[in-house]
């Protein structure tokens, strides 16, 4: 398996950005996460995590957003298209488990690879 790292340009920071994809954005959810994504500006796709306080104390909310940094990283080879994402962690996705979390993503994914190409 081949080693893609998660770079600074991978990510989205800024608000605007943010707010971007909310205005424009595709939505898809289950009951965990809130996907939101629209069609990318730059030549790759980027990830945009966003977990309230309403999921969490500091160290669940930071390790949500590392499996979902970490999902994205070994994943985005298999999302087709240049897309910003936005991943919303759901009140429920406290105390979800690492394997939980990640079929939970895979199948958000999937659906953005299939319906979208």
């Amino acid at each position: 398996m081949r080693f893609f790292p998660f770079t600074k340009a991978d990510r989205i920071l800024k608000r605007s950005d943010f707010l971007g994809i909310s205005r424009c954005g595709i939505k898809l959810q289950n009951r965990y996460f809130i996907v939101l994504f629209c069609p990318g500006r730059f030549k790759r796709t980027r990830l945009g995590v966003t977990v309230s306080k309403k999921v969490g104390n500091a160290v669940e909310r930071n390790r949500i957003k590392r499996i979902f940094r970490e999902y994205f990283r070994l994943n985005r080879h298999k999302i087709t298209g240049f897309w910003d994402i936005n991943i919303i962690a759901k009140k429920e996705a406290a105390g979800l488990t690492s394997d939980l979390a990640l079929l939970s993503l895979q199948k958000i994914f999937d659906k953005i690879s299939v319906s979208h190409d």
